[in-house]
């Protein structure tokens, strides 16, 4: 597998599943890659418990915010520094891949309090 390029990569699974899984996977077994990816995104969402931020904004979220309250949202101090050490050891060293994770989680944070705040200003007839 040759990263940063568009090569393909095709790997290939065996793994042992109950008989009623193997029945249900038979009759979908063309579109598994796809079943895979989606099952995969599900699991990274759920596993963005140990990610300073996103329970504590899902849970502001949740509690259904008033628009202003949504615009008022801003980064932690301690989200803000994480950011900057991220960034700036990017542009010296490179991030190792549990960095790399890290930066995707805080990139889908930064996504979801976008929409809000996209949402939002919609409410309260702000261009």
């Amino acid at each position: 597998m040759t990263f940063g390029s568009l090569e393909t990569f095709i790997m290939q699974l065996t793994f042992d599943v109950p008989d009623d899984l193997a029945v249900k996977i038979r009759l979908v077994q063309d579109r598994l890659p796809h079943i895979l990816n989606l099952g995969l995104r599900e699991f990274e969402a759920e596993n963005l418990t140990g990610f300073h931020g996103v329970m504590d904004v899902l849970e502001f979220l949740a509690g259904l915010p008033t628009p202003q309250e949504i615009l008022a949202l801003h980064p932690s101090s301690a989200l803000r520094k994480e950011i900057g050490r991220l960034l700036e050891k990017n542009r010296a060293t490179g991030l190792t891949p549990a960095e790399e994770e890290r930066w995707r989680q805080i990139q889908y944070l930064e996504h979801l309090v976008r929409k809000a705040k996209i949402r939002a200003a919609q409410q309260l007839n702000i261009p």
